[in-house]
This record gives structure tokens, sequence and C-alpha cells, in this order.
């Protein structure tokens, strides 16, 4: 059916658009935008007013668990939950059971997602077999089934022999390398940020040198081999003046950053231990977490992800230190940066849109999504008025470990159209 969204603000920097537009979709187009559309016949008409119409939403940080971990999340869930929060797209990490390393492990990420039929699902394969660091994985194969980026995410490749291969063979087919920077022999046992937390609550440093020294290796790895590389949840001020010093070289580097590594920091973690703060890297200092937020203001930083990473409860209400790392994400996002940043008048319409829809099409290789005719229906309607509380009834996830409980927030998409279907309808996910 047809869909004219009639009266919302549409946001699009990539056309220098700010203004109240009617946008007509037909099929699975943008067929008009105009400041008025009249005698648009047989279409059902979305009143837009007072909301934000903005190009598709993409995450490209997720982890669906599907296969092997299916009891925190499917892929159908993990659609659910990214619809509910206003995405379009989703690029799922391949830490799986099987790891995603070859191609048949994309396609069935890919025919599971056409049967959910939500959002599109952008399989990221592994950098390595198993990621084991030892051997490359089917990377060309991958690409061939529809692999849109390559990492180990979870481990980050420890040998820098291994990873400088892994980078030579990914620049061949026009990828990114997404580097989870761990060293691991400096971050063994860690379960918190090292530093005054650790030393008050008695726990286990996880030091900022572990993320740090292998996002430096990596930037020299991409000076050596000229590989596109993207900084995963990058959450240190020093991490990310080295992204800053490799952009002013021109070298090909990108980064991206977590609404929990820009609203939260170790001083959040009280002894009351709640687990659902445990990450991986672990939320860092005060200081760090203002820098982070400056350098998703200026630019520096390119990319909103959410490091969606459900869990069921028992791996979470446990002893820290046996916790799971991760907290789930997808739900939250939008709401987080409209109430802290949008509406304190620190980020720009423009500006969020570029971070969560615009520049990660960009990283991933995916065709711009545009607010224009001819363009593909991939479009996320926003109501900056929607009052949010964060419950576990508000998850459409499979899992509830989130960091942001008990928050109340003020912001959240109401529509999403994917290709022209409507799968959020006034916030309820709807299947076709």
């Amino acid at each position: 059916m047809p869909f004219l969204i009639r009266g919302a603000h549409v946001v699009d920097p990539q056309l220098g658009l700010d203004d109240v537009r009617d946008v007509l979709i037909e099929g699975s187009t943008i067929a008009r935008v105009a400041p008025a559309i009249d005698g648009a016949d047989g279409v059902e008409v979305i009143d837009g007013t007072g909301k934000y119409l903005v190009p598709g939403l993409v995450d490209m940080h997720v982890h669906f668990r599907d296969p092997g971990f299916e009891y925190k999340e499917t892929i159908e869930t993990g659609a659910r939950a990214a619809t509910h929060g206003g995405f379009t797209d989703v690029a799922t990490m391949p830490n799986t059971d099987p790891v995603t390393d070859s191609g048949a492990e994309i396609r069935y990420q890919l025919d599971h997602a056409r049967q959910a039929g939500l959002c599109h699902v952008r399989p990221i394969g592994a950098l390595t077999r198993g990621e084991k660091g030892e051997a490359l994985a089917e990377i060309g194969d991958m690409v061939m089934e529809g692999a849109s980026a390559f990492s180990d995410d979870g481990h980050g490749v420890q040998s820098a022999g291994m990873m400088r291969t892994c980078m030579d063979y990914v620049s061949q087919f026009d990828r990114v390398a997404i580097a989870h920077c761990e060293v691991e022999a400096l971050t063994a046992n860690g379960v918190i940020n090292e530093g005054r937390s650790s030393t008050r609550l008695g726990m286990f440093g996880w030091p900022a040198l572990g993320e740090e020294l292998e996002i430096y290796r990596d930037i020299e790895l991409c000076r050596l081999t000229g590989c596109a590389l993207h900084i995963a949840h990058i959450s240190t001020a020093k991490g990310l003046e080295l992204v800053r010093q490799a952009k002013e070289e021109g070298l090909p580097v990108t980064c991206e950053v977590t609404p929990h590594h820009l609203f939260l920091n170790e001083d959040d973690i009280t002894d009351a231990y709640d687990t659902n703060l445990k990450m991986n890297p672990p939320l860092r200092s005060a200081h760090d977490m203002e820098r982070l937020v400056e350098g998703l203001i200026d630019g520096s930083i390119d990319c909103l992800v959410t490091d969606h990473a459900p869990h069921a409860q028992h791996e979470k209400d446990c002893e820290w230190e046996i916790a799971f790392f991760g907290t789930i994400g997808l739900e939250t996002a939008l709401p987080l940066m409209l109430t802290k940043l949008v509406r304190t008048g620190r980020l720009s319409w423009a500006r969020l849109v570029e971070v969560m829809a615009v520049n990660p099409r960009r990283v991933l290789r995916l065709a711009p999504v545009r607010v224009e005719a001819g363009s593909v229906a991939d479009l996320t309607l926003i109501d900056p008025e929607q009052e949010v509380d964060v419950t576990v009834d508000y998850f459409e996830s499979k899992s509830k470990n989130s960091a942001f409980l008990g928050q109340s927030l003020v912001g959240a998409a109401t529509d999403v159209f994917v290709g022209g279907r409507r799968t959020l309808t006034g916030g309820v996910v709807t299947q076709a």
C-alpha cells in the first residue's frame, strides 16, 4: 500500500535538507518529496506533524547470538528489538556457534533475516577461522555471499602478523576490517577499568593501555596495508586521539562509540555490583566519557553503535567476576541520544543522522539512503516527545540485561519503513 507521510520535519544532511515536507512512498521507493503533496489517491496518510523523518537508522555492531546461543537472542527477536528501536539495518558480529567464518554461515543469517521480514541484516564475517587468530577465514567466499565487513569481535587478533595478513586480504574486496582492540596479555582477568574503581571495589583491573596499544598497532598496519580500518567500541580519550591523528594523516581509519561509553562511567559502578554495567571494553573514567562525547559532536567519531549484547538472566544475576560482559542497547540507543544530547542542545539533528544513518552505511559499503524521489524507502519516523520508561516490559529483545534499566527518557521511533513496508506502526512492531 502507498503511504503519504504528511508534515514531518525531514532531516537529511546528505541533501542539506532540514525542513517540513510531505513524503510519498510507492512500492519499495520514495516517489515524491515536496512541501505539500495533494491529490494522492488510495494512500494511507500518516500524520507526521511534530515528528522527524530521517533515513533509516543503522546499527553496525550487534550480537544476535544465532546460531548457537538462541536462548539469549535469535535473528527474529533481535530484528524485533532493532525495529522497535527505529533501525532499518543491523550488522551482526560473527561470534556465533559455529563462528560465522564461511559463506554458509552468511547465508544462514540472511535466510533467517528474510524469514523474520523486519529489518535488513548485514552479516559481518570473521577475520580468522573460528576467531582463533591462527588461520585466515574464507573471506572471498563470505564476500560472495553478502558479508558486509570482517572482524574477530569479542577477541581481537592477537598476532600482528596475522592481522596484517587479514588486512592484506580484506583490502582486495573493498571491505573494512573492524578491530576489537584488546591486548589480552594486558587485560587477562580484568573485569573493570583499572584505576580508582578497581581499587575501591577490590577487583582485577582492565587497563586502558590494553585497548590503546592495539589501536596504535592496527593503525600502523592500516598504513602498511592500505586496508580500511574501523575501530570498534572505542572507550578511551587516548585511543580517540590516535584515531584523530590517523585521520589527519589521511589514513582510511574510522571508529564508533556506544551509548554506554557516552553516558556511563566507572563511577556508576557501586558496591551494589550491578552486573549490567560489566562491559568489554569496561566503563572508563568520567574524563574518558566526556572526551568521547566531544569526539562524537566534533566529527572525530564516525558512528554510534550499540554493541547489543544479550545474555540470559542467570549469566548476569551472579557474582561480578563470573558475570558475562555486555548490555543490550538496540531499543534505548535513540531515546538516549535524543534525551542526553539532542534535547540538551549539544548535538544537532543533522549530526545525529550522520552518526546513526549516513556514516554506518558508508563504512559498511552499503548504498546510500536519502529522503528524495527514487531512493529506497528505508525510513525512520521519530517522535521527539515520546516518553520512554526503561523497564523489562519495554523490550522486544529476548534478553533484558540493560545498563539503563530504571531510566526515564524522551524521544523514540514511532514508525519504520523497510523497502516501503511498514515494520513499526505507532511504536508497535508489525510484520507483513
